[in-house]
């Protein structure tokens, strides 16, 4: 029968899958209408009345695409919404939320070296973000500030670094940039299911009903698209960050996170332009490479985990495993067959530059911390040590399976008690 552990991992890989189709699927539909929208032919007007057209070929055949703003003259007997990408990327996004940092808040949401905050207290801090990232840019929105997109855009960026900052001094480094992804994208999510989609039923409803629709419902519709369109490209990084521990492991990840965003804009424009086909400003991307070589630059800094003075603080499940029969056994085992790499100072030995994803096995208060994926990489799987590194027998993997079940045994009895 399969563990707890085991069918953790496949389903987060299931939701994990889930959440890549739709996010393709998502941002393909979106970049493409934003490209389709800037590229077509206003001058002249079409015959047909309407304000743009295109010609495109794909797949053996022509295409001819005509946009209406506001709407055309009567309802088009078949109609197809691009709805559901988005709710369905937001819907396994959040699932991966819960699967990974929500009933794995001891090791992935709570840093204590950061702050000390019980699991239920973080839970809340990171569904309360969400809630009010979304109330807060809405309502920046409909104010008389939102009348200029320009003053907008910085406004938003302000509060984007705003929560860079705060989330990197509550939950641990991964966690805080992934919170940050997740913000982002709950705002660009709701701004489909909560303006645009909304302002387009109504404009449907016009015309149904034979009433000329009012333009201020796409000119909103297309603010908060425009506004999803520049926020694309540093949700993706973000999300991907929590592989990359020089991106989320640094003591100034927040200020890496802050500038992920302005190399989303200078990409975004260059393409933006050249689909408007007002030329193609090759600054954006020496713009891009300067940001980007100063995040290289801002990774070096020291990790914050080297800047805590004395053992690191251990989660209560942590402290269980620490605890467990045949603790000392696997300590042994990893530090004899992790450690080389997973190090703070990996790039010593000539293999790896630094620890791999930040992991750290040097200590007994590390190795105790890391419990779960060390039962999964070296004790349900072979996946590590890798290569020709891999120096470790059947018996030593029967050890540390064992060691987890018996620490796994005392965290239950832990809450149940």
């Amino acid at each position: 029968m399969l563990d707890y552990g085991i069918l953790s991992e496949w389903a987060q890989f299931a939701v994990r899958w889930i959440h890549v189709i739709t996010g393709i699927a998502w941002i393909g539909s979106s970049f493409y209408f934003i490209a389709l929208d800037l590229g077509l032919t206003r001058d002249p007007k079409p015959a047909s009345g309407a304000d743009g057209e295109e010609w495109q070929v794909h797949g053996g055949g022509f295409y001819h695409i005509q946009k209406y703003m506001v709407a055309p003259e009567a309802m088009p007997e078949h109609l197809t919404w691009f709805k559901w990408e988005s709710y369905a990327t937001w819907l396994s996004g959040f699932a991966m939320l819960i699967l990974v940092y929500y009933m794995g808040a001891n090791l992935y949401l709570v840093d204590p070296n950061v702050l000390d905050i019980p699991t239920w207290a973080a839970i809340c801090i990171s569904l309360g973000s969400l809630i009010f990232g979304w109330i807060a840019y809405d309502l920046i929105c409909k104010s008389r500030f939102g009348d200029d997109n320009t003053r907008l855009m910085i406004g938003l960026y302000v509060i984007l670094v705003a929560m860079a900052w705060g989330y990197t001094h509550v939950f641990s480094g991964r966690a805080a940039l992934l919170h940050l992804g997740a913000f982002t994208a709950t705002i660009m999510s709701a701004n489909v299911f909560m303006i645009i989609i909304p302002n387009q039923k109504v404009v449907v409803a016009d015309l149904i009903a034979g009433r000329t629709p009012d333009p201020k419902y796409g000119k909103i519709a297309k603010q908060r698209s425009t506004h999803n369109n520049y926020l694309t490209l540093p949700v993706l990084f973000l999300m991907l960050s929590n592989h990359y521990p020089l991106a989320f492991a640094t003591q100034y990840n927040w200020i890496i996170a802050s500038l992920v965003f302005l190399m989303g804009v200078t990409i975004r424009h260059w393409f933006n332009t050249r689909h408007a086909r007002q030329g193609s400003p090759w600054w954006t991307w020496v713009a891009t490479v300067v940001i980007f070589l100063i995040i290289v630059w801002l990774s070096t800094a020291p990790l914050r985990s080297e800047e805590v003075t004395g053992e690191a603080q251990l989660s209560p499940a942590a402290q269980k495993f620490a605890e467990a029969p045949g603790f000392q056994d696997v300590a042994d085992i990893v530090t004899g067959n992790c450690s080389m790499c997973h190090s703070a100072e990996a790039g010593a030995n000539g293999i790896v530059p630094h620890a791999p994803k930040d992991v750290r096995l040097e200590t007994p208060a590390e190795i105790a911390q890391e419990a779960q994926r060390i039962y999964i990489q070296a004790g349900v799987s072979h996946a590590m040590p890798p290569g020709q590194y891999n120096y470790m027998d059947p018996e030593d993997r029967a050890k540390i399976v064992a060691w987890f079940k018996a620490g796994e045994a005392g965290v239950k009895a832990k809450a149940g008690g």
